[in-house]
């Protein structure tokens, strides 16, 4: 079989959802359907293959991507299963950033929810196709054409509704495909292995006409033949519609739409079905380019004879090897004891073993091809969002990029002796992570951890406590705030020191205005090479921007500023890089003193699902915490969303508040939005409080 075909026959998937919506419940099924399990794995009692850490048994969640590999029909489907909660998002997005397309699970009652939305728009950033499955149609409150109207609603896609259910809720048993014309029964005694295939029946014979045609009406606005058969009234026969949902899913004009209930084990064989037809190979996306050392764009050939390349997207420590490093290869071939080279850092690299990953169980392989998803042993020197390449093709894949820290926590080991022990393990974690940060407050001498959210930094903390066998003390949460100015600003720096073996000089003046949020910090200078050299302008710059790390209020970075360097002057033989050093940190800070320093803080946006008798004292609590309320919608029965954008300061606790206000049945999710401007007041005691005036 040629390299083409064996291409052509690979999926790259990974399977997205809100939490709690069923993406590892799915994901077990497909493995125990596709004959790469032969027992069930269940989340809700710890026996989900895919959530192996025990953190992720307990708890019934996913908190790390998890890989394998199934076969279904002759196609090799390579699987990543991505954590739903909000604290876990940058998993999936260094998932998404190797993946060639996507299953998103919705729950059937909750709809399109706040976190969907979320990995929605991840995907889009990656432009990635995407099948949905609507899943839980047995529970109580299920409404499968309410799904479809907030994919189209909510999240501004075209959706294809390529089946119907049969029944609802508890009567809910199976699925009409409407492509086939057929009714889907899956067995319960066969654990829904044995499907049953039977013509439509009467009572639901006008339904499903009624939706296969508006499916074909849909489908004639993305292709040219099923448009002219529907123009003319001709029959549409079953290749064309496949042919052009296949056409306007690998387009990303539309998505197609599934049903059933993974749990109760119906609905998931047409899920794999439609990976198979619908989603791309790595043929079909298109070609990924890279940097040459030049600096000029290189595009990458999908191809087994082409010369190696790989991103690695994840790095993995644990008990068998300190550094698993998880890649998707994007050409060529690389095999067992070849030398690669990192071009990113300009080092070379050995591989001991390629692995293939079935969630935290592993088998060797000899060599990886274009198109697999293989872990390595053996890189010594490469990181998360490294270009892995042919020596000799010295090329630079695009960065994966990682939000910062939105809190953090003081973090100290209960004894002396596992101090170091401590710090190398945050080390470990923060390799495997980049979303988690570990720093040191140099007024305090702290050591502070810093991540995503509250329940982040707990599973690091108790992974401390499994993993690495440390006892760790842990401090209040604390909301990871930056700074920015208000106003224009002037600052003057001037070194001018006479001593009796050298006297040092350099004069410099800034200005600094702020600039528009999310823009980031410039640079820019506006003197002349007499009155300042070149060589001590990059210098200034170095040193401008350094500054910019710790502001005045309370020493958190400087954000969406400009620095104009205006003025200054040197000496020929006393003004030094040290002299010029030392007078920019002076300027800088004199001018950003002067522009009305201002304290930015991390809002979230929140959504809140309760019963409608609570909603009064949810909203009335919610407005103490000074959160905007956005919108409002009622998701089932007798339940409504709230969401609201809220600062993250006045949400720590806030699942213990909220169960008590609701008797214990309201939930909430949260996900990092944008920084604002705290108010001057609450700013002020902020300030007082963290420099211990209050």
């Amino acid at each position: 079989m040629d390299t083409e075909l064996n291409l052509s026959q690979f999926r790259n998937i990974g399977v997205m959802a809100h939490i709690d919506a069923g993406k590892t419940t799915t994901t077990e099924r497909i493995l125990f359907y596709s004959g790469r399990t032969y027992k069930m794995g269940e989340v809700h009692d710890g026996t989900a293959i895919m959530d192996w850490m025990e953190q992720e048994q307990e708890r019934g969640i996913t908190i790390t991507s998890a890989a394998t590999t199934c076969l279904w029909r002759g196609y090799q489907i390579n699987i990543i299963d991505t954590p739903g909660h909000v604290d876990f998002t940058i998993e999936v997005e260094r998932c998404l950033r190797v993946l060639d397309g996507a299953v998103c699970v919705l729950c059937a009652v909750g709809g399109v929810e706040t976190q969907s939305e979320t990995v929605w728009r991840q995907a889009d950033k990656y432009k990635i196709p995407r099948v949905v499955f609507v899943n839980k149609m047995d529970r109580v409150g299920a409404d499968f054409e309410r799904c479809v109207r907030m994919i189209e609603e909510k999240l501004g896609a075209i959706p294809l509704a390529l089946q119907i259910p049969i029944g609802k809720e508890e009567s809910f048993v199976g699925v009409i495909d409407l492509v086939e014309e057929k009714m889907l029964y899956f067995d319960d005694d066969s654990s829904g292995f044995d499907i049953t295939e039977k013509p439509i029946s009467h009572e639901y014979v006008s339904l499903s006409t009624a939706a296969r045609m508006a499916l074909i009406e849909k489908l004639a606005d993305f292709d040219e033949g099923v448009m002219e058969k529907f123009v003319n009234e001709i029959k549409v026969e079953n290749v064309d519609i496949r042919r052009a949902i296949r056409k306007a899913t690998l387009s990303h004009q539309a998505v197609p739409v599934l049903c059933g209930s993974s749990l109760k084990n119906k609905g998931v064989q047409p899920v794999l079905d439609s990976v198979v037809w619908y989603l791309p190979s790595p043929l079909d996306v298109p070609p990924i380019s890279a940097h040459n050392v030049n600096g000029n764009d290189v595009i990458i050939d999908t191809q087994k004879n082409k010369p190696f390349c790989a991103l690695v997207f994840k790095i993995v420590s644990d008990s068998f090897v300190d550094n698993l490093a998880f890649i998707r290869v994007y050409s060529g071939v690389v095999k067992v004891g070849d030398r690669i080279f990192n071009s990113c850092n300009a080092k070379q690299e050995k591989i001991s073993k390629i692995l293939k990953m079935h969630a935290n169980k592993r088998e060797e392989v000899k060599e990886a091809c274009v198109g697999d998803i293989v872990a390595l042993v053996g890189l010594k020197f490469s990181r998360t969002g490294d270009t892995l390449c042919a020596k000799d093709f010295n090329v630079v894949l695009e960065k994966i990029e990682f939000p910062e820290p939105v809190i953090s926590v003081a973090i100290e080991s209960k004894t002396k002796s596992d101090q170091n022990k401590l710090t190398s393990c945050l080390a470990k974690i923060a390799l495997e992570d980049p979303s988690f940060k570990v720093s040191v407050n140099e007024e305090t001498g702290q050591m502070l951890i810093g991540g995503m959210g509250e329940l982040h930094l707990e599973i690091i903390v108790d992974r401390l406590t499994r993993d690495f066998k440390i006892e760790a003390n842990i401090g209040n949460p604390q909301v990871s705030y930056k700074e920015t100015i208000g106003v224009k600003g002037i600052g003057e720096g001037l070194c001018d020191t006479h001593g009796a073996s050298k006297s040092q000089y350099a004069h410099v003046i800034f200005e600094i205005e702020p600039l528009a949020r999310g823009t980031g910090n410039t640079f820019l200078s506006l003197v002349s090479e007499q009155d300042i050299p070149g060589e001590l302008v990059k210098v200034i710059e170095n040193t401008a921007m350094d500054a910019l790390s710790s502001g005045t209020l309370l020493g958190f970075p400087v954000v969406d500023v400009s620095l104009l360097l205006v003025g200054g002057s040197y000496h020929e033989g006393e003004s030094t890089p040290q002299a010029f050093s030392y007078a920019t940190s002076v300027a800088i800070r004199s001018a950003s003193l002067n522009a009305k320093p201002a304290l930015l803080e991390p809002v979230m946006q929140l959504a809140v699902v309760a019963p409608d008798e609570y909603l009064g004292d949810i909203i009335n609590d919610l407005n103490s915490k000074r959160a905007k309320i956005v919108g409002m919608s009622s998701c089932m029965r007798g339940m409504q969303e709230l969401e609201a954008c809220v600062p993250l300061a006045q949400m720590f606790g806030y699942a213990t508040q909220l169960r008590s206000k609701t008797q214990g049945r309201g939930s909430f999710t949260m996900r990092f939005e944008c920084y604002q401007e705290v108010p001057d007041k609450i700013a002020d005691i902020i300030v007082k409080k963290v420099k211990g005036f209050v």
